[in-house]
């Protein structure tokens, strides 16, 4: 059982892990995946199962995120459709949801043991290549999970990931389909390009064809929408140098530091699972035959290999390592820290079965003395003080902003400084304040551009809030025909060249392939270029043309090739003359023919994962509210 989760640990399992850590840690207030109140209103249910507004939106940030990571700082997000951005975020929560209740559903089940051993061998919970109790903690709360919620959040992404991997592992294909996949992958084709050039210097352009485009195209001639804002801008470290720490404080801190300090128990176990096969009472007394033998002198790791169903631990003798308290099941964890030393529990049960538990190591906690915590533990002190002051006076400022007609009265009350960005657009500054998503969406809110308003409070950072207001709003306007019009002359050439070169390569085209035009008189001063034994991905081949050679139909016969025509981005026409097609006639070698089978494989199993998901979809009782 556990085995499996081991030799799988690089494979999906660790990426989810990783991926869970990555995703969560872009999102801001993530504790609310979990923690929605019951009056949040929904936005959708499945199958009764709630989707809140709150774990819509974070999805929808997350998505619009990603988007214009992938897209580039060039991109403008104003372009970017909020309710395009919500349906596909939803479409995505519910597609979750339906799969977590399919996998429920077909009895896909994760055990508590295998979650911790899913912890204890995630690598961003170790130190030193061990598992690391502070560590672990350490980051589910910067995620904002507790152990409880961490848990639950795993498991249910281990079910899906198990769903997954059943139905996109269990497709198969046979021999004939490889072979018929293989002689279509390793086809030739003997083809022959003729490029026709788009010939800018013919086209010639009035004054009154650059106006009417300027006039047909107006929208493409305005000036960029822009904003200058003002803003207020109050950071945590401003308040370092206005808190102290007393002696008693230090001393008090350095206590409870100390008496949280926990030691690690290195666990061994022998379990026998109840399941079809065995029921409570029979895996009970299986377990106390296994005590029997113990006691008469067995050893326990042996036995542990022969009778243990945790295949992961049972090679190792049953040795489970190094944890400390909070990694187990309560049960186990209560059994474990009452043993002594090398000492064995009686049976103990859990809800995977029944245990014996053996203690192989207590590593006690290192106590650090004062001197060496002090520091710390007066930064960390500092740090408690701060954040205190930071959210009562940022509540202050949000007050006062939300009071004032302008930024004045708030920086002055508060000893702030007002300061202006420079103009930037809907899509954002290149850096800094103007490049935040928060303050693009503050500063083209109806509240803030249109009512003048002063904005809420906005987060940039753990450690920074601004609120800002506008100062100057310019709106797109018609740019004048003289500061475009080289523009306009330039992309409009390309365009009736383009257009020129092109119906004259389809006036080619229909000669050739009705015969009226010889193949030797299309040249057109211009020889072909003769390619032979053309592969799917052959080298110094427009890909657009490549593309459409392996879309032509094979010839008829040697002395009639086929035709097609292709554009290319550049404006020039391409005739492209297909003459024949070669089938190698070959015997795969092993390798490559168990290569092609996974390939096919996985994709027909990805396919049956496809219609399993649109299967549950039809089935279920969605509403979208």
């Amino acid at each position: 059982m556990l085995q499996n989760i081991r030799d799988n640990s690089k494979g999906w399992i660790a990426k989810t892990i990783i991926g869970i850590i990555i995703a969560l840690m872009a999102l801001t207030g993530v504790e609310a995946i979990f923690t929605g109140t019951s009056n949040s209103q929904n936005a959708a249910k499945v199958d009764g199962v709630e989707i809140t507004s709150v774990e819509l939106s974070q999805a929808v940030e997350m998505q619009r995120r990603q988007l214009l990571q992938q897209l580039g700082r060039d991109f403008d997000a104003s372009l970017l459709d909020e309710k395009l951005l919500r349906e596909a975020a939803l479409n995505s929560l519910i597609e979750r949801t339906l799969l977590l209740n399919g996998a429920r559903d077909a009895k896909f089940a994760f055990s508590q043991q295998s979650l911790d051993q899913v912890i204890l061998n995630t690598p961003e919970f170790l130190v030193d290549g061990q598992f690391n109790a502070e560590r672990f903690d350490q980051v589910i709360r910067q995620l904002g999970f507790n152990r409880l919620q961490f848990r639950e959040m795993l498991e249910q992404e281990m079910l899906i990931g198990q769903l997954r991997a059943g139905l996109g592992n269990s497709g198969f294909v046979t021999d004939a389909e490889v072979q018929a996949f293989a002689a279509l992958e390793k086809q030739t084709r003997d083809f022959a390009t003729l490029t026709l050039k788009a010939d800018l210097d013919a086209v010639a352009l009035s004054d009154d064809d650059i106006k009417a485009y300027y006039e047909a195209q107006a929208s493409q001639f305005m000036s960029p929408e822009q904003v200058v804002l003002e803003y207020v801008e109050l950071k945590k470290d401003a308040f370092f140098d206005q808190v102290e720490v007393s002696a008693e404080d230090l001393q008090s801190a350095y206590e409870n530091e100390i008496a949280n300090l926990a030691e690690q128990r290195r666990a061994a176990h022998i379990l026998v699972e109840v399941n079809d096969a065995l029921n409570d009472d029979q895996a009970q007394a299986k377990l106390i035959e296994v005590q029997k033998r113990l006691e008469q002198g067995d050893d326990f790791a042996a036995l542990a290999k022969e009778f243990s169903d945790d295949s992961g631990s049972a090679v190792d003798g049953g040795d489970l390592g190094f944890a400390g308290p909070g990694v187990y099941d309560p049960a186990f964890e209560e059994a474990l820290y009452a043993l002594s030393e090398n000492a064995v529990s009686a049976p103990v049960r859990s809800e995977f079965g029944w245990h014996l538990i053996k203690l192989l190591g207590v590593q006690a906690p290192e106590v650090p003395s004062f001197a060496s915590l002090e520091e710390k533990l007066q930064r960390d002190l500092k740090a408690r003080q701060v954040e205190q002051r930071f959210v009562e006076v940022a509540k202050d400022l949000e007050d006062s902003a939300f009071e004032a007609s302008d930024l004045a009265q708030p920086a002055q009350e508060l000893g702030l400084e007002v300061k202006t960005t420079e103009a930037f657009g809907r899509q954002g500054g290149s850096e800094g304040l103007t490049a935040n998503r928060q303050v693009i969406q503050a500063a083209f809110s109806d509240e803030v551009l249109e009512d003048g308003s002063n904005s809420s409070i906005i987060e940039l950072d753990p450690n920074t809030v601004v609120v800002v207001r506008a100062k100057e709003h310019n709106k797109p306007e018609q740019l004048p025909l003289e500061q475009v019009s080289d523009s306009i002359r330039t992309q409009l050439t390309q365009v009736r060249a383009s257009e020129a070169v092109k119906a004259k390569g389809e006036s080619q085209l229909k000669a050739l392939r009705e015969g009226t035009t010889p193949v030797t008189q299309a040249e057109a001063g211009q020889g072909w270029n003769v390619i032979e034994a053309a592969t799917r991905s052959q080298e110094g081949v427009e890909p657009s043309v490549l593309q459409a050679l392996f879309r032509m139909p094979k010839p008829d016969a040697a002395d009639k090739p086929t035709f097609t025509g292709v554009s290319l981005s550049n404006g020039d026409f391409v005739i492209v003359r297909l003459n024949g097609v070669s089938q190698p006639e070959q015997t795969l070698a092993d390798e490559e023919k168990a290569m092609y089978a996974r390939f096919l494989a996985s994709r027909a199993g990805q396919q049956d994962f496809a219609a399993f998901r649109k299967q549950l979809e039809d089935k279920a009782d969605i509403e979208r509210f």
